[in-house]
């Protein structure tokens, strides 16, 4: 790990979505340098599946050296925000550093994106950096050590990274497009930079989309931390750059990276807006002789029924009053590739039902995949979330009903499809 300096001590950092993650261990860093951390996030109450509230978090930063002012804050608000940057400088004395942290993702195409979905990440990624840099500025400018680090990625235009979640790099690049501009407009006064890592890192975000087996393809969060507290120790002219979290600790002279992962030895995912493209992901890493968890190992071979008629054969043998009663919806499946068709799963009405052809009702979610994905899918063997990043998945309508889904293959697991 990168040896802490003391640079930091006595520093005022505002770190938004601090309670958990990346956000944390940046400020966790920063606290054993005797920093004081502002926790500006929303979750004050625990999350049934997110681990971490803000008072969670300050009681760590309390543990580690620093000093704590833990704030409900939803960045989309601004006087939330006004708030809690008023309270942090009558606390503290003034702020020095900002860390936009903060962010949503829905990784679905345009068709497939409910306009919720697209404020929310609009509101919190771009509007919520915006809004949160313009209300500490004022405070930056006073500062000895002002800074501002914007947890986003270099804006890479290669198409492939808007063609199937336009909403998400949107937003994404909103926050980068906050770096590049405001870099230029308080060059001399606030250095303003941009962070991103090289790969996956484990998060509980990370861990939703995609699954427990996605973890030893990761990095933990503090090669992040390490990154940012390496940048933050610069100076003020030290601005306006797309960093890359190994890149600067690798000009910090750290040479041993199996310290970060999750399994030491273990190939990693590359990141997302880098120099990989999701589809060819996999391919790397099986170079490397690994198996990702979004892509399967070979199939048995198929049953003389063929690979789909055998797959709804289980899925009609797992169904009953309880899954239609928990799940509620019904599926339409648009199958290509080898086995093609139309194949449908009513999890709506009675004890339900699934076979070919067109659903008895209008589909609630229509998921449109390679039918040799799709037997994958549902033997437990390829994550939808993971198929959605990499390309394989396209999911129109319901998308709580797709995450529901999966429960149903758990049971197909359990049943040896």
């Amino acid at each position: 790990m990168l040896q802490n300096s003391g640079k930091l001590a006595g520093c005022t950092l505002f770190i938004t979505g601090a309670s958990r993650g990346i956000g944390k261990a940046i400020a966790l860093k920063a606290a054993r340098d005797g920093a004081n951390v502002v926790i500006a996030a929303k979750t004050a109450e625990p999350h049934p599946k997110l681990p971490g509230t803000i008072f969670t978090a300050a009681d760590e930063v309390e543990a580690a050296g620093g000093k704590a002012l833990p704030c409900v804050v939803d960045i989309r608000d601004e006087q939330q925000i006004g708030a809690a940057v008023q309270k942090a400088v009558e606390t503290f004395g003034g702020i020095d550093i900002l860390v936009n942290n903060a962010s949503a993702i829905s990784l679905t195409g345009t068709l497939e994106t409910p306009m919720k979905k697209v404020d929310l990440m609009l509101g919190i990624n771009l509007r919520g950096t915006y809004l949160t840099s313009k209300l500490v500025i004022p405070h930056l400018l006073k500062s000895r050590r002002p800074h501002i680090l914007n947890l986003s990625p270099p804006l890479n235009l290669n198409p492939v990274w808007f063609k199937n979640h336009t909403a998400y790099t949107m937003a994404k690049y909103g926050m980068s497009m906050c770096v590049l501009g405001m870099a230029e407009e308080f060059r001399g006064q606030i250095a303003v930079n941009a962070l991103w890592p090289r790969t996956a890192i484990q998060t509980a975000a990370m861990d939703m989309l995609g699954g427990d087996g996605v973890g030893k393809q990761c990095r933990t969060a503090d090669i992040m931390a390490d990154a940012a507290y390496a940048v933050l120790s610069k100076p003020k002219d030290y601005t306006g750059h797309f960093l890359v979290d190994e890149d600067i600790l690798k000009e910090q002279g750290v040479k041993d990276f199996d310290q970060y992962a999750v399994q030491p030895g273990h190939p990693l995912l590359p990141d997302f807006f880098l120099d990989e493209a999701p589809e060819s992901l996999v391919k790397q890493m099986e170079q490397h002789g690994a198996t990702p968890a979004f892509k399967a190992p070979p199939s048995d071979t198929p049953r003389s029924g063929g690979p789909i008629e055998n797959t709804f054969d289980i899925i009609r043998g797992v169904i009953n009053e309880d899954v239609v009663k928990a799940t509620q919806g019904v599926y339409r499946f648009d199958l290509s590739g080898g086995h093609s068709g139309v194949w449908f799963l009513d999890l709506k009405s009675g004890s339900g039902s699934a076979g070919q052809g067109e659903p008895p009702a209008e589909a609630d979610v229509v998921m449109t995949m390679d039918s040799g994905d799709f037997t994958k899918m549902f033997a437990g063997q390829l994550k939808p979330t993971m198929a959605f990043m990499t390309g394989k998945l396209r999911i129109k309508g319901d998308m709580t009903l797709a995450i529901k889904l999966e429960k149903l293959m758990g049971r197909m697991n359990k049943a040896k499809l």
